[in-house]
C-alpha cells in the first residue's frame, strides 16, 4: 500500500512515508552532509581542490568524509561526471562499512536463507519498478549491484566476515568471471534481474565460498544506493531510526555529530537531553568511547556505539577547545526532539520575535503554533524564522508550517513518474498569521526547509535573508519491506516552487544575500556582530515593523 500524499493523518508504520529528507541531524548518526569539509569557503574551491582532497581521504579510507567532499562538489559542479563517479565510489565503500557495523544487518544476514534474500531482492526491484521517479534500466540496476559487490570484496570488514584467507586469492578471477556472466545477459525486466543475481551469487559461492545471501545483499544495496544520492537500503535498525526521526524521539544521548579528524565533533546538544544534563557542550570533541580511541574504528561505528538500550551508560572521553579532557558517564534515555529549537523575543523594543526550526517532523506545526501564541502574548510585532542548517523532514510538515503564514495560493507541487505522485499543495485561510516575516536560510537549508522558504518567497509573503539554500528538490518515500524487517528509502517525485521553479541544484535565492565576509549583496544592509546573517535579519525585521507603523 502506498499512502496518497495529501493525507495528513495516517498509520505510518504500515505504509510508505513521504519525506523531503529525513531529519537525521537529531540522531547520533553521521549523514554525509554533516561531515567536516577541509576546503575553502563555498565558491572558493576548484574542481581539482575537491578531487585532490577526496583522493586523500580515499587513501586514508575515511569514506564518510570523502562522501561529504564529493557531495559538496556535486552541488558546485553538478554536471561533472568525474565528481559523480567519485561520489558513487566513496559512497559504496562507506555503505559497506556502515552495514557491517550494524548489528541488525549482521543478524538478518545470519538468519535469512538464500531464497529469502532473493525474495527480498525481488521485493526491492518491485518497489523500484512501481515507485521510483525515473524508469529503471534493469541492465544498469544489476551492473550497479555488481560494482557494489566488487567494492565490498575490497573492504576489510566484508572480507573478514565472508572470506577465509585461503579464498581471497581467487577474488580477481571471480570478478573476471562475473563480468563475463553479466556481459552474456541482456536484462530487460526485474525477473531477469533476479535470475542474473541468483546466478552471480551461486558463482561466487562455488569459486570462493562466499555465502550466497551475502552476495545478494551487496547486489541489492548497490542497486538502490546508486540510483541517486538519496535512495538507499535501510537495515532494520536504520528503519527504526527513521521512524524515530519522524516521531521526533529516539533513545540515545541527544547530540548532533560530525566526523572531524578522527573524533566526533558535537554540533548541537538537544535541550533537556541526557547530554545536556551530563555536561556535554557544543564544540566538544568525543575522542574515546568505552575507553577506546575513536580513531580505532570508523566514524559510523563510533556513532553506533553511542546508541544503546534505555538506562545503559555511555562512557565517553571528550576534548574541549583549549585541550582539556574530561571523562563523562551519561545514561541513555528516550530523547524528545523539539521541532522548535528556540522561541524568544530578540528585540523587545521593536517586538522582533525569533523562532529556530531544527527540522520538519510530525510535531513541528503544533510546536510552531504554540511558539507563535507564546510570542504573541510577549508582544511580537514581526518574526524571524531561522531554518539555517535545517536538513528537512516531512513534506507535509513543511506544507503545514507554510500554511500558518499563507492564506491562499500554491505552497509546492510534486511530479513523479506515476500520476499519483503529481500533487499540488495549497494554502488555506483559517489560522493564518499576518505578522511581518523574515526567513533565514543558508547552504545547509535543504528539502522541506526549502519548500517552506520557497513558498514564502514566491508568494511574496516575507523577506528571505542569508545564502542560497542546498538545492535538494526530490521527495523520498519510506517503504517497509516484508522480509527481514528492513526498509527502503526511495526517490518517488521531484518538487517545485509555487512559480514552477525546480529546487534541484538551484535552491532558494535570498532577497538579501549575506556572504561569509559579512557583506550583503542586493540590499543596503550594514552587517556586524558574531552572527552576520541574524544581524541582517534583525535589520530587515526592524524595517518591516517601521513600514507597518507608517510615517
Amino acid at each position: 500500500m502506498y499512502l496518497p500524499v495529501m493525507n495528513t493523518t495516517w498509520s505510518w508504520r504500515s505504509v510508505a512515508i513521504r519525506l523531503a529528507l529525513a531529519c537525521a541531524a537529531a540522531m547520533a548518526v553521521l549523514p554525509a552532509a554533516a561531515q567536516q569539509l577541509a576546503l575553502p569557503a563555498a565558491g572558493g574551491a576548484s574542481l581539482s581542490d575537491f578531487l585532490d582532497r577526496g583522493q586523500t581521504l580515499e587513501i586514508q579510507r575515511r569514506w564518510s568524509e570523502a562522501v561529504a567532499i564529493y557531495e559538496d562538489a556535486l552541488r558546485q559542479f553538478p554536471g561533472d561526471p568525474s565528481i559523480k563517479q567519485r561520489f558513487d565510489f566513496a559512497r559504496q565503500h562507506f555503505d559497506v562499512a556502515r552495514r557491517y557495523a550494524d548489528r541488525s544487518f549482521r543478524a538478518a544476514l545470519e538468519q535469512l536463507s538464500t531464497g529469502a534474500t532473493l525474495d527480498l531482492y525481488a521485493e526491492v526491484l518491485l518497489k523500484i519498478h512501481a515507485h521510483y521517479v525515473d524508469t529503471p534500466r534493469w541492465q544498469e540496476v544489476v551492473q550497479a549491484g555488481a560494482r557494489a559487490f566488487a567494492v565490498a570484496l575490497s573492504e576489510p570488514v566484508f572480507r573478514e566476515a565472508n572470506l577465509a584467507s585461503a579464498q581471497r586469492e581467487g577474488v580477481e578471477s571471480l570478478l573476471g568471471d562475473l563480468e563475463q556472466l553479466l556481459a552474456a545477459r541482456f536484462i530487460q525486466n526485474r525477473f531477469e534481474a533476479r535470475a542474473t543475481v541468483q546466478a552471480a551469487a551461486a558463482l561466487a559461492q562455488r569459486r570462493v565460498g562466499i555465502q550466497e545471501n551475502a552476495v545478494v545483499m551487496e547486489f541489492l544495496s548497490g542497486a538502490v544506493n546508486t540510483l541517486d544520492p538519496y535512495s538507499t537500503y535501510l537495515t532494520p535498525d536504520q528503519l527504526t531510526e527513521v521512524y524515530s526521526q519522524i516521531e521526533g524521539n529516539f533513545v540515545g544521548l541527544g547530540v548532533e555529530l560530525k566526523a572531524q579528524d578522527g573524533a566526533l565533533l558535537i554540533l548541537r546538544v538537544i535541550p533537556r537531553s541526557p547530554a545536556s544534563r551530563g555536561g556535554l557542550r557544543e564544540g566538544d570533541r568525543i575522542v574515546a568511547i568505552d575507553g577506546r580511541d575513536t580513531r580505532d574504528f570508523s566514524a559510523d561505528r563510533a556513532a553506533n556505539l553511542l546508541q544503546g538500550e534505555p538506562g545503559s551508560v555511555a562512557d565517553i572521553t571528550i576534548e574541549r577547545p583549549g585541550g582539556s579532557t574530561h571523562r563523562l558517564l551519561i545514561r541513555r534515555e528516550r530523547v524528545e526532539v523539539p521541532g522548535v529549537d528556540q522561541a524568544l523575543i530578540r528585540d523587545p523594543s521593536r517586538g522582533i520575535a525569533y523562532i529556530k526550526l531544527a527540522c520538519f517532523q510530525k510535531s513541528t506545526c503544533r510546536d510552531v503554533e504554540e511558539a507563535l501564541w507564546k510570542l504573541h502574548r510577549e508582544g511580537m510585532r514581526s518574526l524571524i524564522i531561522d531554518v539555517r542548517g535545517n536538513p528537512g523532514g516531512l513534506l507535509v510538515a513543511a506544507v503545514e508550517v507554510a500554511d500558518l503564514f499563507l492564506d491562499r495560493g500554491v505552497i509546492v507541487t510534486t511530479h513523479g513518474r506515476n500520476a499519483y505522485e503529481d500533487f499540488t499543495y495549497t494554502a488555506r485561510e483559517p489560522g493564518t498569521w499576518g505578522v511581518p516575516l523574515v526567513v533565514l536560510i543558508d547552504q545547509d537549508s535543504a528539502s522541506a526547509a526549502e519548500i517552506f522558504a520557497g513558498a514564502i518567497r514566491d508568494q511574496q509573503r516575507g523577506t528571505i535573508v542569508g545564502r542560497r539554500s542546498f538545492g535538494k528538490g526530490s521527495v523520498q518515500g519510506i517503504f517497509p519491506l516484508g522480509v527481514g524487517g528492513a526498509g527502503l528509502r526511495l526517490t518517488t517525485a521531484k518538487f517545485f516552487s509555487p512559480s514552477g521553479r525546480p529546487y534541484s541544484g538551484l535552491g532558494v535565492e535570498p532577497h538579501v544575500v549575506v556572504h561569509q565576509t559579512a557583506r550583503p549583496v542586493g540590499e543596503s544592509v550594514q552587517v556586524s556582530g558574531e552572527d552576520p546573517m541574524l544581524t541582517a535579519a534583525l535589520q530587515v525585521a526592524s524595517q518591516l515593523v517601521a513600514q507597518r507603523r507608517g510615517p
